[in-house]
């Protein structure tokens, strides 16, 4: 009677398993941005929206791409194909002016885009918030 020796085949699925869990985390491109705290819940989306982002700086990236203000709507209509109820992200730094954010959604909603959101990181239950320094 044979019998077929799974050790090998085993070994090499952990193997693989270990490449993507580390190689997943790499492929996710963005910018680096410290959002903002929130308790709201999450939204339910079923396509995968399209990600502007303000660093603290006050520059904007479609995606991981630099962008100007003024040519941020042709940017976002050629990514989207013309598709104005594509999802867009919109994702802040916590040190940049708030008017900037909002220059940057007006702009946004301005060519068009009807489905607009601000990305937050989820707030901790029980955890006091930070006090703020400044005047």
């Amino acid at each position: 009677m044979s019998e077929i020796n799974v050790t090998p085949m085993v070994d090499v699925m952990l193997v693989l398993l270990i490449i993507f869990m580390v190689t997943a985390p790499l492929l996710t491109a963005g910018v680096e941005v410290d959002l903002p705290e929130s308790s709201a819940a999450p939204l339910a989306g079923q396509d995968e929206p399209l990600s502007v982002s303000v660093d603290a700086e006050g520059r904007v990236y479609v995606q991981d791409k630099e962008v100007t203000l003024e040519t941020l709507p042709q940017t976002l209509m050629a990514i989207a194909a013309n598709k104005t109820d594509t999802r867009i992200f919109v994702r802040g730094d916590r040190s940049i002016d708030y008017g900037r954010v909002m220059q940057v959604m007006g702009t946004v909603t301005g060519a068009g885009f009807t489905k607009v959101s601000l990305v937050t990181t989820l707030q901790q239950t029980g955890a006091a918030p930070a006090a703020r320094r400044g005047s």
